[in-house]
């Protein structure tokens, strides 16, 4: 048996493809360090989210809010390399953190039209793993991240900060990651916890009010929340599969506070955050079964986490979610595999907020997420 679930073990990363609330993006996946033997593998996601909603106050013919959120893809690659049974590395390319919010409307005469946050990213982890026996081991290593982001408030909700931008330049910093792992072979069993430390930031910073330049430059620090990932599986039966993840992430770190803003809104108290986003507990549990000795499926559900009330930042007009996928994998020869997922997502309802205040209702939303891979080993 435990070879034939060694073969769909795969199917958790093609599954669960990328994210579509808050800021994760790839979720920081390490599981190409379990893989067996040399492996590289290059992966594709994309997310086509649907999210709009009404002005609080609001008749629907009149201030109806269109779509906020724009696609993305998100590129990732991974490389693992086995020196000898107890010592073997990774690196892998991913894209953690990302934002694509754009609000419609002429920000003169509604709430909230012409606020959008643009946030980008990129980081390469280094990854190391050691067994101290069949059972036990250790992996850890060093992340190098890179994010920019451009964001703008626009709308009479936000008073004289109406046409606000700011915009943050790019900026590299490296964190760290360690974690553990417990395996039974005999039975496909490993629960693994990896630990990602946050990453502080120091983004060179222009800001403007109606185009004109308030602050010709800055440095603004933002810290790249820390997170915990707990990944589990184990065989439940011939060819069959048991596999889930817990995710946590700090995103209440996420501090922006660019000089000119934070001196605008609580003159007497600094640290105004351009961003207020609560931490998060992501939830995944699915199945994967072998059907023949090349193709495997698996299905899984998860679920996000809802904040304390409704009331969110206009830059991540989402309120928890859950989600259900389907993955296949096909094995194409004995070095090649093929991977793909399809994920819908439902987005919790949601109430954009200045000052405290609901400033629009965002009901009923969704996304669709689809993922593909593919894998040499060598």
């Amino acid at each position: 048996m435990t070879r034939n679930l060694i073969a769909i073990a795969a199917l958790m990363g093609s599954a669960s493809t990328v994210a579509a609330g808050g800021l994760d993006r790839s979720g920081q996946k390490i599981g190409v360090l379990f893989e067996t033997g040399n492996l590289f593998e290059l992966s594709y996601g994309h997310v086509d989210p649907s999210v709009d909603g009404v002005e609080n106050g609001s008749t629907l013919t009149t201030n109806t809010i269109g779509d906020v959120a724009d696609s993305f893809g998100v590129l990732g690659a991974g490389l693992k390399y086995q020196f000898n049974e107890r010592v073997s590395m990774a690196l892998i390319v991913d894209e953690p953190y990302g934002s694509d919010i754009t609000y419609p409307g002429n920000p003169a005469v509604t709430a909230l039209g012409g606020t959008s946050a643009i946030v980008d990213s990129f980081a390469i982890t280094a990854l190391g793993r050691y067994k101290f026996d069949d059972n036990w081991s250790m992996h850890g290593g060093l992340r190098y991240q890179e994010i920019e982001a451009d964001v703008t408030l626009g709308g009479n909700a936000y008073g004289g900060l109406n046409g606000y931008n700011g915009a943050f330049g790019s900026d590299g910093a490296v964190g760290y990651i360690v974690g553990a792992a417990y395996e039974r072979p005999e039975i496909a069993l490993r629960v693994a916890l990896t630990y990602n430390s946050k990453i502080d930031h120091d983004l060179p910073t222009v800001e403007t009010v109606g185009g004109f330049v308030v602050n010709p430059g800055s440095e603004t620090e933002v810290t790249a929340p820390e997170s915990l990932n707990l990944d589990f599986q184990t065989g439940i039966a011939q060819d069959t599969l048991l596999f889930g993840s817990i995710r946590y992430a700090r995103h209440e770190d996420v501090i922006v506070s660019p000089a000119f803003f934070d001196s605008q809104v609580d003159p007497a108290n600094s640290g105004s955050s351009l961003t207020d986003i609560e931490n998060s507990t992501d939830i995944e549990i699915g199945i994967g079964h072998r059907f023949t000795d090349r193709f495997s499926g698996s299905l899984a559900v998860g679920y996000q986490t809802k904040g304390e009330d409704d009331l969110v930042s206009p830059l991540a007009p989402t309120n928890g979610a859950r989600w259900v996928s389907l993955g296949g994998s096909y094995k194409m020869t004995d070095q090649v595999k093929l991977s793909g997922g399809v994920r819908y997502t439902e987005l919790g309802d949601a109430q954009p907020q200045t000052a405290g205040t609901a400033r629009a209702d965002f009901e009923d939303n969704s996304a669709v997420s689809v993922g593909f891979k593919i894998s040499y080993n060598f």
